[in-house]
This record gives structure tokens, C-alpha cells and sequence, in this order.
């Protein structure tokens, strides 16, 4: 099936990764909606906007963390 005429919605995980889903129906478990629905293109294109840091929340907020403070 063609993606043309189809819409999505922008949706964000736990981890603040995000994604498109159908906007016909619910995102899966894990997964709401951020409100932004659109076609694929404008989807995919907030996602590149908002979406700046590719890690995992998990990883961002432990990078800090990680570094030798006793130097």
C-alpha cells in the first residue's frame, strides 16, 4: 500500500526516542503520542527538529555520571 494520503501521528517512548504510527489508531504499549500528525514527510521532518540527541534517556542522564570526578 502506497504511503500517499496516509497520515501519522509523532509518537515518544520512555527513553524520549521517537517514531511515526498510524494515526488511526493508538501508539503499541510504551509508546504516546507527542500530538503532531501529519503526512510521513512532515512527520519524519518534526522528528529531525525535536529530536536532537539520538541516545537513549538512560544514557544522556548517566553520561554525567559516568565521568571520574576524583582527578
Amino acid at each position: 500500500m502506497a504511503a500517499e494520503g496516509r497520515h501519522y501521528q509523532v509518537v515518544v517512548n520512555h527513553e524520549e526516542q521517537y517514531s511515526i504510527w498510524s494515526s488511526e489508531g493508538n501508539p503499541p504499549d510504551g509508546w504516546r503520542s507527542v500530538g503532531f500528525r501529519g503526512d510521513k514527510e512532515a512527520c519524519l521532518g518534526h522528528i529531525a527538529e525535536v529530536w536532537t540527541d539520538m541516545r537513549p534517556l538512560s544514557r544522556r542522564s548517566g553520561a554525567d555520571s559516568s565521568v571520574d570526578q576524583s582527578r
